[in-house]
């Protein structure tokens, strides 16, 4: 099969070339973006999910629906260790600034930038973050105090009068929300909180970990009121035969009903899995139909790229101790694990393993689905680490 021709996408947030199994989503996500343009209540959206899931393709969708309507629109993706004001500051800018260049001078649009340059002096000060250059003077007692829930709350409620005043939205979208620490997330919901409270035209779009509910909820009693707390996960067979079968059938190829359920049983429903398997079992098959013994000659190169990539990237920021940990897992079968169980086939105790489980959560390999349970953040990761650590004892 010509690979030129290959529809199909592997990749990390690459949108595949078709999207199946989450138009109630995102017909929710369109209802919610319309409301907040004309002014109404709407929840502000998070979107939990396993890695491969295809949360960041979810995310960069409807950032594509609000930008093609009458909405700013930032998208920043969180990093271990980076505070949210230097996430956000560069693109609140970028927004108000378009807002002051969108007509006549308007003291709204005037009053956010020089909002924006208090919190950007107090940011400076308390936190040591690099300044941003904004030529006008401050807005003095606003934003300034350097409590970051205050500032960032004063700040978005300036930003959503600008753009009320000149007719616009604006959509906040963060990848990867879980790394946000705790403070910071404490002042995002408020600030959120506060212009929803006021009915100001902003929203926010985030996507992360399983356990984000969690620290939301720590964070601020109402996140849950605040929030629509969506989670994503596989794929039916069903959804997985559309992804498959409408990409080739565009390029006149098909797959024989075989073969797309053996991609099904060994993708698990995954979209990153299923683009894998898809994408190498065209480039294995000679012609058309893509059989089922195409799809198990493809596995080998899948395993091999995804070894090498997609797991090995993680594995390779573990430390002997965390590898341990998640190898011992990964020995105890599929699902979820008790920390006693654990603990128990490491021959330790399981409140001297609370600290290195703590870790391996904060790396995002691992989430808690329940208390005292441990799971998997990256499917299919149990049996790549049998595949990395085939000798192991614990």
């Amino acid at each position: 099969m010509d690979p030129i021709l290959n529809p199909f996408a592997p990749g990390a947030g690459t949108a595949p070339p078709e999207l199946t199994g989450r138009s109630e989503l995102l017909h929710s996500a369109q209802v919610a973006l319309e409301r907040v343009r004309l002014g109404r209540p709407a929840r502000s959206f998070m979107a939990t999910g396993l890695r491969g899931v295809g949360k960041t393709v979810l995310l960069n969708h409807v950032y594509r629906m609000a930008d093609a309507s009458a909405y700013k629109a930032i998208h920043v993706e969180a990093v271990a260790g980076r505070s949210l004001p230097t996430l956000l500051l560069p693109a609140l800018k970028r927004t108000l600034l378009e807002l002051d260049r969108l007509g006549q001078v308007n003291e709204a649009v005037k009053r956010g930038l020089r909002v924006l340059r208090s919190f950007v002096s107090a940011v400076k000060l308390n936190v040591g973050e690099a300044e941003l250059g904004i030529d006008i003077d401050p807005e003095r007692g606003v934003a300034d105090s350097g409590e970051l829930e205050a500032d960032l709350t004063a700040l978005f409620v300036a930003l959503g009068n600008a753009a009320r005043a000149r007719e616009k939205a604006v959509a906040i979208f963060i990848d990867e929300v879980q790394y946000l620490a705790r403070p910071d997330m404490s002042a995002l919901i408020m600030a959120l909180h506060r212009v929803s409270q006021l009915g100001l035209p902003i929203t926010m779009f985030a996507a992360g970990l399983p356990h984000l509910l969690g620290v939301s909820g720590d964070t601020k009693t109402y996140a849950e009121r605040l929030f629509d707390f969506t989670s994503i996960g596989a794929l039916s067979y069903d959804d997985v035969i559309q992804a498959v079968d409408l990409p080739a059938q565009k390029q006149e190829i098909s797959f024989t009903p075989q073969a797309l359920q053996e991609i099904y049983q060994v993708t698990e429903g995954y979209p990153y899995f299923v683009q894998e398997w898809a994408y190498h079992s065209w480039n294995a098959a000679p012609r058309s139909p893509i059989t089922q013994d195409d799809v198990v000659t493809a596995q080998k190169t899948v395993l091999a790229r995804l070894d090498a990539g997609f797991f090995r990237v993680r594995f390779d920021r573990m430390t002997p101790r965390e590898r341990a940990y998640l190898r011992t897992m990964a020995e105890l079968g599929p699902g979820n694990h008790r920390s006693g169980e654990i603990a128990n086939r490491m021959n330790a105790d399981v409140r001297s393993l609370g600290p290195l489980r703590n870790i391996l959560i904060s790396k995002g390999m691992i989430y808690s689905p329940a208390y005292g349970e441990n799971a998997f953040t990256v499917p299919l990761f149990d049996a790549y680490l049998r595949r990395a650590m085939p000798e192991f004892k614990a």
